[in-house]
């Protein structure tokens, strides 16, 4: 797979990543464990380099699986993680303390069976500490070698910018796709300014863009779309009409929905790398396909045009969610 370059001091991964998630957290049951860890190892020999994590995914077990998984090739990848969390737990508030990201580095080396992390993340933005103070501490940990590149997620313009005098940001890591464009007005925008690569999540809309989901799809009753207010049954049927869109283009290119969602991604700027989660080997492969689907630039300037006229309905993310983003 092509390589792509996220900041300004090389941090290389290839085009694609593998979000991990998925394998222990917010989409139903959990995969099992040799599972999850052979799915890892497949990505790899499939050309994939760059694996996301965070310490607040099971808690704890994702980090765990994705550091046993890529221990035989460990200095061939590049592993990202994140805190953020109080106690590591998503569901309590925020604590980007210092002494909370120290204690967080050194219990997520261990689990990641590794003595640097290659990207840390800040999982959200924390009001109660200043952006400075984040970038300080997370500066003073790539001295010690125990971080070698700092990322954001879901931060705002402001945020990124004062962070980045602090300490270079390498990513942001926030939501971007079809089926999410908001980042275009002034997120991206910045980033190209500063040199900062952009590390979409939910690049195929929650799975809404592969064209497996409907009004009728049932979800299990741990599944995080459960809460979200775009994919309750009405608004998942009125938001058909973009899903047609890319089964159009797709069968048009005798490609799966899946590729040309990722191909739109890729093509937007040099410096975007997705990383679309799965947990099923099929897709995997199909994601894969994604980074080899060309698009030209009549058949952009179509999907541009059509987007025009279609209007997303319902929030990305249930109020109390939503607060925590773009701060």
């Amino acid at each position: 797979m092509v390589k792509r370059i996220l900041g300004n001091n090389g941090l290389e991964v290839s085009a694609l990543g593998l979000g991990c998630m998925g394998l222990s957290f917010g989409y139903g049951k959990a995969t099992e464990k040799n599972e999850a860890i052979a799915l890892i190892r497949a990505a790899f020999e499939k050309g994939v380099t760059f694996f996301d994590t965070a310490e607040c995914y099971g808690p704890f077990i994702n980090e765990e699986i994705v550091g046993e998984a890529l221990e035989p090739f460990r200095k061939e990848v590049v592993i990202a993680t994140k805190f953020g969390f109080q106690g590591g737990d998503s569901t309590k508030g925020l604590d980007s303390s210092p002494a909370r990201i120290r204690g967080v580095v050194e219990a997520s080396l261990k689990r990641l069976r590794t003595d640097s992390i290659d990207l840390l993340y800040q999982h959200r933005v924390d009001p109660n500490v200043p952006i400075e103070e984040v970038a300080g501490t997370v500066k003073e940990l790539i001295q010690q070698g125990k971080v070698k590149h700092f990322g954001l997620s879901e931060a705002g313009a402001e945020t990124i910018r004062r962070a980045h005098v602090i300490q270079p940001v390498a990513a942001l890591q926030s939501e971007y796709s079809l089926f999410y464009r908001e980042p275009e007005k002034e997120i991206i925008p910045v980033l190209e300014e500063l040199g900062i690569g952009f590390v979409p999540f939910s690049p195929l809309g929650k799975g809404f863009l592969t064209g497996a989901i409907n009004e009728d799809t049932k979800f299990e009753s741990s599944d995080f779309r459960n809460i979200v207010p775009r994919f309750s049954e009405e608004n998942r049927k009125a938001n058909q009409t973009l899903v047609e869109l890319v089964k159009s283009i797709a069968a048009q290119k005798n490609a799966a929905p899946s590729q040309i969602a990722l191909a739109w991604l890729l093509a937007q700027k040099p410096w975007i790398v997705p990383i679309p989660g799965t947990t099923k080997l099929h897709r995997l492969e199909e994601n894969i396909g994604g980074a080899a689907t060309h698009l030209s630039k009549e058949e952009l300037d179509n999907i541009d045009g059509a987007l025009k006229n279609i209007e997303i309905v319902g929030a990305r993310y249930p109020q109390q969610l939503q607060d925590r983003v773009g701060k």
